[in-house]
């Protein structure tokens, strides 16, 4: 088994001991990002759906950095602190997955780091 550190300075740095990815042979499976700003790792201005569009903009540089792209996920995971924001995050969601999108899980959870309203994880291929 070939293992790999994935780290870009594209996307927002961990903010705890975990690393942004790590790709197994020709898998990756990211970290959760949440809508932090990569350059200043404060959480983006505005709503739900301006924090959706930053994780998934930090989501797709993580993925670009193990050789993968939003193209090759095979299965994401959305955690939501207020499930009522699950048709405006869907809206977001459907601009970056438009095409064949991968399999999904949403859970609501209580609180997420940083006073985050949402979360995003995935497995992709390389």
């Amino acid at each position: 088994m070939n293992k790999k550190i994935i780290q870009t300075e594209k996307a927002p740095k961990a903010i705890g001991p975990y690393s942004q990815a790590v790709a197994l042979d020709s898998v990756v499976y990211t970290a959760g990002q949440i809508g932090l700003l990569p350059a200043s790792g404060e959480l983006v201005e505005g709503g739900i759906e301006e924090q959706t569009r930053q994780v998934l903009k930090n989501l797709s540089a993580v993925l670009e950095a193990a050789g993968s792209s939003m193209s090759k996920v095979a299965k994401t995971t959305v955690f939501l602190k207020d499930m009522s924001d699950f048709p405006k995050v869907n809206a977001v969601y459907a601009e970056f997955f438009n095409e064949n999108p991968p399999a999904r899980s949403t859970v609501a959870v209580a609180s997420l780091p940083k006073g985050a309203a949402v979360e995003i994880e995935a497995v992709a291929f390389i």
